[in-house]
């Protein structure tokens, strides 16, 4: 695990509390024993790493979004492998319908639909990203790619782990505009890497949150392989209102605003924009949208 003491502007962080605990570790060992230390650590210096050491650790954990990369899916996740089975066996009782897709939320279908179709146009068009070819990553059974993707491009693809679900959306769901889905892969996305330079927008809708930062970050870059010219990645996702928050039931992981900025920034990509879905009801976690380059 990589940690960084700096933060995004390259600066370094101004933190007493972790200055002070350096210098109390840093004081402490030049006294130590070493006759003492020779075959194992003091007392002295044991109670020094556990009391100060990792008491700023645990402090720059809280307070430094750089920091908090890779550690969130180690305390949430608590198992990668069981993380990805658990996703999976929900998803096989999952029904190939609107309502299978969305739960409980079917009425948000049309709002969530003109949010999307709004903050694509910002990003389509002469001078920006062509209309050629998308990608709709975790397309489910095409939701969004009948709605907001097929009436600005040529053709698509569409990826998603689940077979029953791409077979449907190509024999019923999409009608005659499934002539114009060049490919469907039935793959995790973690697994799969997308041809390069094919897409003028890759859509990732309620899809990040079921992979682990590193995979997450991973699969970003090879997105970003994959885009043409002025090519753009669209997330949209539930966004934990703080830190991050595990839904043990579909096995997905939301995190907070400024961690998804940091895997984007580690995945080597820059941030154009981001907006938050309106018209959602409150009781729902907030959705945001980011489009990257």
């Amino acid at each position: 695990m990589e940690i960084s003491l700096e933060d995004t502007t390259g600066s370094s962080l101004p933190n007493l509390a972790y200055k002070g605990a350096h210098q109390a570790f840093s004081d402490r060992w030049k006294e130590t024993d070493a006759t003492m230390c020779r075959h194992s650590m003091s007392f002295h210096l044991h109670h020094t790493m556990r009391s100060e050491f990792f008491a700023s650790y645990l402090y720059l954990l809280e307070k430094t979004p750089v920091v908090k990369l890779f550690p969130v899916t180690c305390e949430f996740i608590k198992g990668e492998k069981q993380f990805y089975y658990r996703a999976q066996q929900f998803y096989e009782d999952v029904p190939a319908s609107e309502k299978g897709m969305l739960g409980d939320f079917l009425e948000i279908c049309n709002v969530d639909l003109e949010g999307s179709r709004r903050f694509l146009k910002r990003f389509v068009g002469p001078g920006k990203a062509g209309t050629h070819c998308a990608l709709d990553c975790g397309s489910g059974i095409g939701r969004v790619s009948k709605g907001v993707l097929l009436p600005v491009f040529e053709k698509m693809e569409l990826v998603d782990m689940m077979e029953h679900f791409l077979l449907h959306a190509h024999e019923e769901y999409l009608g005659d505009d499934a002539d114009r889905i060049e490919t469907y892969y039935c793959f995790n996305l973690q697994e799969f890497t997308p041809p390069k330079k094919k897409y003028d927008v890759i859509w990732m809708q309620w899809v990040a949150c079921h992979l682990t930062d590193k995979d997450l970050m991973n699969f970003l870059m090879r997105c970003k392989k994959s885009l043409r010219p002025n090519g753009v990645i669209i997330m949209k996702d539930n966004m934990a209102r703080q830190g991050c928050k595990l839904d043990p039931i579909d096995s997905s992981i939301s995190r907070h605003l400024d961690i998804m900025k940091c895997i984007i920034a580690k995945a080597g990509l820059e941030v154009l924009a981001v907006e938050r879905q309106e018209g959602f009801p409150e009781i729902m976690m907030p959705v945001w949208m980011i489009a990257m380059k």
